[in-house]
């Protein structure tokens, strides 16, 4: 019985066309949940950069918003401290050149004036040489009890604060317990 091929019975035939007929069900079943993994796989990737390039530039945006918050606060703050001087030296300018003043309050008046005119120009060369040190704003108001520094960097180490403190002493004449350096982010 060498050489002869054995012939299956039809009924053996249709339990083998059955088999195979059930693994292709079953091969594609198994291709068709893969195919649709991969499908998702990728629609998740995509959605994932999608969502992270959205994220990003909102970021973008709040920073940028925050920085022209932060730029307006110093401005107004700036533009506030001019208009005050500005409404006191006119006040000054009237007691000065009334006739009705007397020779007393015109002298109060002008030696006044000259202190806030010191003032201005103190808080200029400060906030100055402040930005020098490498801060992005800085706002200097001065009394004649105070200087107040109010500085862009919310998180200011001590070598800033005592950078920013031998500043304002040195070309004041200030003590140092009349300075108040407030951070600002």
């Amino acid at each position: 019985m060498k050489g002869k091929k054995q012939t299956a019975t039809p009924q053996q035939e249709g339990k083998e066309k059955k088999q195979r007929t059930k693994m292709s069900a079953s091969n594609r079943k198994k291709i068709f949940v893969i195919c649709t993994m991969v499908v998702l796989l990728v629609v998740a990737a995509y959605l994932n950069v999608l969502l992270s390039q959205r994220n990003q530039a909102k970021n973008t945006q709040l920073q940028s918003d925050s920085n022209v918050t932060t730029a307006t606060v110093f401005s107004a703050m700036k533009t506030d401290r001019d208009t005050v001087r500005a409404q006191t030296y006119s006040y000054l300018d009237s007691i000065i050149n009334s006739e009705a003043s007397s020779a007393e309050a015109k002298s109060a008046a002008e030696e006044k004036k000259l202190s806030l005119l010191e003032f201005s120009s103190e808080e200029v060369v400060l906030e100055n040489l402040i930005k020098a040190r490498g801060f992005a704003d800085v706002c200097v108001t001065m009394s004649t009890t105070n200087v107040n520094v109010l500085v862009q960097d919310s998180d200011l180490t001590a070598t800033e604060v005592a950078q920013i403190l031998y500043i304002v002493t040195e070309e004041t004449g200030v003590e140092a317990t009349s300075v108040v350096i407030v951070p600002k982010s």
